[in-house]
């Protein structure tokens, strides 16, 4: 049996320890053991982005916006849906060693390679009023979406949701996928002024029984 091997260590901001894994050529972001970004979470993180991608392929100048870096898995699977020259996919990504860690790990990912990548730092209200009225859709992982201050995730923070449906064109999607369900997030996003959709997607492509998890499409303004 192959060992697992810990690539890199970092802090996250409330002091919990975060480990970059690899093992049989498989790299997995781990909190207390618990795996929140890898291969447990591709699948739907790739299906949320492609997703969140459809409807603005006819689009001349997409721009997305990540809320987490993560392993960059949900922004390969953009950069792959939307190939527009013109398009720009804003990462904000508060933890620089997320970011080092793509460079000297995955120097030929989508982060590093894509030259239509931006990054910025900030994941807040104040870095999506930046954006406000622009963007085609943002699209996060609750397990790799940046704390608010409240320590709590940034999808639970009715300040955050007012300003990424600001920050949104009118039609653009808050994309969010998630590796449990979340009961109350329906009706979070639906009193945030959005018109949501659940979707179900499968856990791995590859498993003859895989877990079924939950992306929410969360659409700026009412369908026509």
């Amino acid at each position: 049996m192959k060992p697992r091997i810990t690539l890199a260590t970092a802090t996250l901001a409330d002091g919990t320890p975060l480990e970059l894994q690899e093992h049989d050529g498989r790299h997995s972001l781990v909190v207390r053991g618990q795996e929140i970004a890898g291969a447990s979470t591709r699948t739907a993180e790739e299906e949320c982005a492609r997703l969140a991608c459809a409807p603005f392929r006819p689009a001349r100048q997409p721009k997305i916006w990540f809320a987490g870096l993560g392993l960059g898995q949900s922004l390969a699977a953009a950069c792959e849906s939307l190939l527009q020259k013109r398009g720009t996919f804003f990462v904000a990504e508060p933890q620089p060693e997320l970011v080092t860690w793509q460079r000297e790990h995955f120097p030929e990912g989508a982060f590093v390679k894509d030259g239509r990548v931006v990054l910025e730092q900030d994941a807040g209200p104040s870095g999506l009023a930046s954006h406000e009225g622009t963007l085609h859709a943002i699209i996060l992982h609750t397990e790799t979406a940046p704390i608010g201050k409240d320590g709590k995730s940034i999808v639970e923070n009715r300040r955050w949701l007012t300003a990424a449906y600001d920050a949104l064109q009118p039609g653009g999607l808050l994309a969010i996928a998630s590796s449990r369900p979340l009961a109350s997030l329906f009706r979070t996003l639906e009193r945030a002024g959005f018109t949501v959709v659940e979707h179900r997607v499968p856990s791995s492509t590859t498993a003859k029984r895989p877990r079924l998890l939950p992306v929410w499409l969360a659409r700026k303004g009412r369908p026509e």
